[in-house]
């Protein structure tokens, strides 16, 4: 529901994934972050953010003229910053910066991920207060055009000063002294791949390396696709809970607008009538509506609205600060229009790490009661429900979606360890000059791992609903639930016999991953 709403801006229409993304110096969308990251959409310059790089670029070397120490530009780095460096060696500052930054380790971050981070970067370079100079910019959208991919890997960095070690392994790449990686998944040393495509490895000059990798881009870039994400992991889990009413014959009433209403908040009243709206046409509801004999659903089917209007405030709050940090400079020192430069701390993580951290236990919430309602379904303890023990088609013999739910509970299991916060302890670094750090990164990565394990959670609620919503036939849900049951039959066929209920939930988290469930 959440990007629905979002998306009746004109400007966040859906566009053609070959629809270029254009950098401009203005906001970057995550919509418009996840074309480039996934789906190959091309990136163009404008010639506004070339204007504006290049005069950011001619006040940074007048300011190198002056004589005076600029930090970054011609001092050493961190608790080296009281180094002067002679001008004849500021090259050789900016590529050992590199070199020595490029200290990640583990396995490789996922394409889409550094694809994210080299154009967050890249927009912001294109604000034209980081003082490089256009062909730093130009070089990294060739890259992302021509799809070739940094190894970057996933884990040194603690959120504070930057990304500093996987904006690094992006930069040693672009020098041409890294790996990239093509979209067949081979590695190739990167000098070679970049002539191959006839590009130039970039020649570094003054404060461009720290540039490169004094940004928040990664915390930035896993955020904005973790809210792209998030948003159809809602819708999907606000039609596997439509359809669930119908398929433990539930009551409405919960739903009401003026209990909604009287709860005070925001998303209460939204999940509601999101929820009355995909139950609209429902013949289930009034089939039970008299003489039965329940007096109360439980929680997890009458407070719906409470718990999931809860999660989707907390998605709410979590938007801004990531528009904010795909909009934001982050680099250190700044670039002013009058010339001066500024040493400041925008590249600390902490206003995207505490959101971060922030939003994984709202999706704690939303997988924890979705696996609640695969259990009622399944547990069949209710006679009025109507549905066989394990959604059986023949109880004893076969044991039907039984061990789908032990599959969801596992990942709620996960998803509650992942929900403690990293951003909350600090560990110094650099010699006590970085003493206070974010671990943005790992929040980040915390959030990414909990949306997929939760996507499989809600896969399972679809699956057994929709297969619950077999024993209540002719009768109808709403309509858009139906839809929505329709796009599940196309991946997945109703359960005739026991078969492995494992390639049935992959397909349905696929359908929940590219959106099928946002337009009901």
């Amino acid at each position: 529901m959440p990007e629905n709403r979002h998306r009746r801006s004109p400007q966040n229409r859906p566009a053609s994934p070959q629809t270029a993304v254009r950098l401009d110096g203005g906001p970057l969308l995550p919509r418009d972050l996840a074309r480039v990251a996934r789906d190959a959409a091309p990136v163009r310059l404008a010639p506004a953010a070339v204007h504006a790089v290049a005069a950011s670029r001619e006040r940074l070397e007048r300011a190198t003229r002056d004589g005076q120490p600029h930090y970054g530009v011609n001092t050493g780095f961190g608790s080296l910053a009281r180094v002067r460096v002679p001008d004849q060696q500021l090259a050789d500052l900016q590529r050992n910066l590199i070199r020595s930054h490029a200290a990640g380790v583990g396995d490789p971050l996922p394409d889409d991920v550094v694809r994210g981070m080299m154009l967050a970067l890249a927009a912001s370079l294109a604000r034209g207060r980081s003082g490089v100079r256009p062909a730093v910019v130009r070089t990294i959208i060739d890259c992302l055009n021509h799809r070739l991919t940094p190894l970057v890997p996933e884990v040194g960095s603690v959120g504070a000063s930057g990304d500093l070690a996987p904006l690094a392994h992006v930069a040693f790449a672009l020098i041409g002294e890294g790996h990239f990686r093509t979209p067949d998944g081979r590695t190739h040393p990167a000098a070679r791949i970049l002539r191959q495509h006839g590009l130039t490895p970039l020649e570094l000059q003054a404060k461009e390396g720290l540039a490169l990798i004094n940004g928040t881009h990664l915390m930035a870039a896993r955020a904005a696709l973790l809210l792209h994400d998030l948003d159809r992991l809602f819708n999907a889990a606000l039609a596997a809970a439509a359809m669930s009413i119908d398929a433990c014959r539930a009551t409405d009433q919960f739903l009401s607008p003026h209990a909604a209403d009287l709860r005070r908040h925001a998303g209460t009243a939204a999940v509601a009538q999101r929820l009355r709206a995909l139950l609209t046409g429902s013949t289930i509801i009034p089939s039970h509506r008299d003489d039965d004999p329940r007096v109360q659903d439980p929680y997890s089917l009458r407070c719906m609205p409470q718990v999931l209007g809860a999660v989707h405030d907390a998605i709410e709050r979590f938007r801004p600060a990531v528009l904010a940090e795909l909009d934001a400079v982050t680099d250190n020192p700044l670039i002013l229009p009058d010339g001066s430069l500024v040493s400041a701390g925008n590249f600390h993580g902490m206003p995207i790490a505490l959101p971060l951290d922030q939003i994984t236990p709202a999706i704690a919430h939303l997988a924890g009661i979705s696996e609640r309602r695969s259990f009622l379904i399944l547990a069949a303890a209710d006679p009025e429900a109507h549905l066989r023990p394990y959604l059986s088609p023949h109880p004893g013999v076969s044991s039907g979606l039984m061990i789908a739910q032990y599959a969801a509970a596992a990942c709620c299991n996960e998803i509650i360890a992942l929900a403690a916060p990293a951003s909350v302890a600090n560990l110094s670094t650099c010699a006590g000059m970085e003493d206070y750090n974010s671990f943005g990164p790992r929040a980040a990565a915390k959030a990414d791992r909990a949306l997929r394990l939760a996507r499989y959670v809600v896969a399972v609620e679809l699956l057994c609903a929709a297969q619950a919503i077999e024993f209540h036939r002719p009768l109808r849900s709403g309509r858009a639930v139906e839809r929505a049951h329709a796009f599940i039959r196309q991946a997945v066929p109703p359960l005739t016999k026991d078969r492995p209920p494992a390639a049935d939930t992959e397909a349905i988290a696929a359908l929940i991953a590219s959106g099928h469930f946002d337009t009901l």
